[in-house]
């Protein structure tokens, strides 16, 4: 069937204390809202809008590429769902699926299995059965067990409604379109909180005699709304031991796992070696044989087989090559790529650099915006001078170098093969292949004044 998503990311989230939109919230170093979409992404690819609210230029910027719905006034859930009906007509879909952004714990398999269950009904919801309900809405059914409607928790009358059976509304939808735009305009705020609830729509739909489903999705936590910085942290360490359990399932290894932080959207080879505490977050991957020890933090980074990345060192956007060795202390930013062999050492930091197969820079060295050859060896010290205060510059070192320790290399510059360059050398000129430079100012030995 045709179908087009729609995430409700429109909310301030007043419980968390914070000028950020709630749905930026991070959860393993990714927004909430973020994981919500790659939830989405397996069974609706780019057929998904978000609807937006508070601070939506923040939410926008971090979404760059998405399709977004503006809610100027936060009116409800209802009304979130009113502002995207001009985009879901021109998508000509026939369901459409209604989520909350702040569920960060929603997996592509429990979408798909909502959706099966949802084929053929006018207007299906994900129920949970909770012991402490809470603010979730109340499912209300009949003696023959059909569902009847949802009532918000404080619109809930157990004069009129019973005792609470401790079934919840878990916020995601699947409603026809037609339906939608049948009942929407119907939908009233004569309640407490005088907004639109999309909850209103069960029960219109039940008196209309339409297909209505409650799916019943046991306790699964992974539907449960974050609204606290309490709920942003435990909803956190669920998903790290989720993540960190099917690592272990599949054969990774890990040390202190409890300390292991690994995103979800991360991929990890059997076979690596995992050493808590560290953080591997956003796009990672890690092959089979590769060891990256405590106290370190990678994102959107790539580790070699055989590759080594010891204690305490930071990666970015960064590419380490078979059997090259990191740190510790090391710092490798976006645009970093060590080749096969190559080592960085302690207090050496690269950015926009490619160090090349079996190059060294052990200590105490800025690689800035420069192509280093095979076999270069880049003394303690080491400067490539990259930014002239306006503009940056390419630093070039060729196969079989030598950099003494303490020199600054001015960029653009181009150090030649088999160079050798003095320690403390200030480089400004090219220097050709196979040749020695000094840039230095002479030594003096002069009386000592007592």
């Amino acid at each position: 069937m045709n179908s087009t998503a729609v995430i409700l990311a429109a909310g301030k989230g007043t419980r968390m204390h914070s000028d950020k939109p709630k749905v930026l919230q991070t959860v393993l170093g990714d927004p909430m809202l973020r994981h919500v979409r790659e939830a989405l992404r397996p069974e609706f690819g780019d057929r998904v809008f978000i609807v937006v609210g508070h601070r939506a230029d923040m939410v926008e910027a971090a979404f760059a590429g998405e399709r977004f719905v503006h809610q100027t006034e936060q009116l409800g859930t209802g009304h979130a769902l009113m502002q995207a009906l001009p985009g879901l007509r021109a998508d000509a879909c026939e369901m459409v699926l209604v989520v909350n952004g702040d569920t960060p714990l929603l997996r592509a398999e429990t979408v798909a299995h909502f959706m099966k269950e949802a084929e053929g009904a006018d207007l299906a919801f994900a129920t949970i059965s909770l012991d402490e309900p809470g603010a979730y809405g109340r499912v209300v059914r009949d003696d023959e067990g059909h569902v009847s409607a949802i009532v918000e928790a404080k619109d809930y009358d157990m004069s009129r409604y019973g005792a609470p059976t401790g079934e919840v509304n878990a916020g995601m939808y699947a409603i026809r379109l037609s339906l939608a735009e049948a009942l929407l305009p119907r939908l009233s705020n004569a309640n407490r909180s005088g907004e639109y609830y999309i909850t209103d729509l069960v029960g219109l739909a039940v008196a209309e005699g339409r297909d209505v489903r409650g799916v019943q999705c046991g306790s699964d936590e992974s539907l449960m709304g974050v609204n606290s910085p309490r709920e942003l942290a435990q909803a956190e360490e669920s998903m790290r031991a989720f993540v960190v359990e099917g690592l272990l399932d599949k054969g990774v290894l890990l040390h202190a796992p409890a300390l292991v932080r690994v995103s979800p959207r991360a991929t990890i080879e059997a076979g690596a070696e995992l050493s808590g505490p560290c953080d591997v977050l956003g796009s990672c991957h890690v092959e089979r044989g590769a060891r990256i020890e405590a106290y370190c933090s990678l994102r959107d980074s790539h580790v070699a087989s055989g590759a080594e990345i010891r204690p305490y060192c930071h990666l970015e956007q960064a590419r380490v090559g078979e059997g090259a060795l990191v740190g510790p202390y090391a710092r490798l930013r976006p645009g970093a790529v060590l080749e096969r062999d190559s080592h960085v050492g302690n207090f050496v930091e690269l950015k926009k650099a490619r160090l090349g197969v079996g190059s060294k820079a052990n200590h105490l060295t800025y690689l800035g915006d420069a192509e280093i050859g095979a076999g270069v060896n880049i003394g303690a010290g080491t400067i490539t001078c990259n930014y002239d205060g306006k503009n940056k510059h390419r630093t070039t070192i060729e196969d079989g170098a030598f950099i003494g320790s303490n020199t600054a290399l001015v960029a653009p510059v181009t150090v030649g093969k088999e160079c050798l360059v003095g320690a403390g050398s200030v480089i400004t000129h090219d220097v050709p292949a196979g040749e020695l430079a000094v840039a230095r100012g002479k030594q003096k030995n002069l009386p000592r004044r007592k």
